[in-house]
């Protein structure tokens, strides 16, 4: 049986963008401002680095399986571990930072909303470019001669 796929709207899309970047420039935005020593705001800014691409690989490889393309099981379980690990190193790290509450709440909830976008942006690509391999339009279509 042939999977249908449907076109995301254009306001799940622009939320998931805007997710994404909100999350990602916020959480930015905070490191540049922050008082902290120049290798935490690296540690920060990896940490962040390391969980967008766990979060988008392990929404592709989900999907993947999804759909039935193979997916090994060791790389599956690697983007689970990858993912929970970043976030484990996040609140580590934020447990153990001499921030203020508040600070920690922002860095974590603006860590958490960019994850949520990277996945939703993923998902969205990849469902725009699924619809557009099965309604082909006219100007999709190569020309004959």
């Amino acid at each position: 049986m042939a999977v249908k796929f449907q076109k995301p709207t254009g306001a799940f899309v622009a939320a998931s963008w805007a997710a994404l970047l909100v999350g990602a420039i916020v959480y930015l935005i905070g490191l540049w401002n922050a008082t902290m020593q120049l290798n935490e705001k690296g540690y920060y800014f990896t940490v962040l680095m390391y969980g967008l691409f766990a979060a988008v690989s392990l929404q592709k490889t989900v999907r993947d399986k999804l759909e039935g393309t193979s997916v090994t099981a060791i790389y599956y379980g690697l983007c689970w571990i990858s993912l929970l690990l970043s976030v484990a190193l996040l609140a580590i790290g934020l447990f153990n930072a001499t921030l203020a509450n508040s600070e920690k709440g922002f860095y974590g909830m603006a860590f958490l909303l960019s994850l949520f976008g990277a996945v939703a942006v993923q998902k969205n690509v990849r469902d725009i470019a699924a619809y557009k391999n099965e309604h082909p339009t006219a100007d999709d279509i190569p020309d004959a001669g």
